[in-house]
């Protein structure tokens, strides 16, 4: 199984897993990039990770559209110095999450995407989205599903006490953080450790492993 190690991991005691369910599915970067939508509500650094692997050549991806729907939110910054073009979708325009689903998949066939990724989008979605992407249509959550779903997983792992916590990338399905996945990442839970620290360090490691799970999905889905 395979495993990622930095120095700050080893500071911190930390060694973070790549668990694929499908150990023979090779993660290739042959053939024509994936033409990926990415949806953020806020920093955007998830966003920007995906960007990065993509200009290392460590996903073979080009993002062809951000959707955010928080106006001036960093995600946006983020866009702008990267030269990738973006838009706003303000879920308060819309009379409920269906229309703003509406919207979001109209965009999203505007530039002819092939997969769209929820990197940090804080709304939950509706079988308008999930149905026009099924099976392509990714989700990154703080925590090792299927523990601790839903609202401020850092919380729910801290108040429950587990020595292990991490993070999850997963194919959205209707019941809420429940799709298949893609892949995880384990991050010890420390006795030192509060929500601010723990959150850190957790992201610190979506941002691996986001563009990783993306270019395995993306092998999966060229193999039919």
């Amino acid at each position: 199984m395979p495993a990622f190690s930095d120095p700050s991991d080893h500071q911190a005691g930390e060694q973070a897993l790549l668990q694929p369910p499908m150990q023979n599915t090779p993660t290739t970067l042959s053939g024509p990039p994936i033409r990926l939508g990415v949806m953020a509500s806020g920093n955007g650094s998830n966003f920007e990770a995906l960007a990065t692997a993509v200009k290392a050549g460590r996903l073979n991806a080009e993002i062809v559209l951000l959707v955010v729907n928080n106006p001036g939110c960093g995600a946006v910054t983020r866009a702008e110095r990267l030269q990738i073009p973006h838009t706003v979708i303000d879920h308060r325009v819309w009379k409920n999450r269906e229309r703003l689903d509406q919207e979001l998949v109209r965009s999203f066939n505007a530039v002819q995407v092939d997969a769209v990724v929820m990197a940090g989008w804080m709304r939950i979605v509706t079988p308008v989205l999930i149905g026009a992407f099924a099976g392509r249509l990714l989700n990154i959550h703080p925590s090792l599903l299927p523990s601790f779903r839903g609202l401020d997983a850092v919380g729910q792992a801290l108040e429950a006490g587990v020595c292990i916590s991490g993070c999850t990338v997963h194919l959205v399905s209707e019941e809420l953080d429940a799709g298949p996945i893609i892949a995880q990442a384990a991050v010890p839970v420390l006795k030192s450790d509060n929500h601010e620290s723990l959150a850190a360090r957790i992201h610190r490691q979506e941002h691996r492993l986001l563009p990783h799970a993306v270019q395995l999905a993306a092998s999966r889905w060229s193999q039919g």
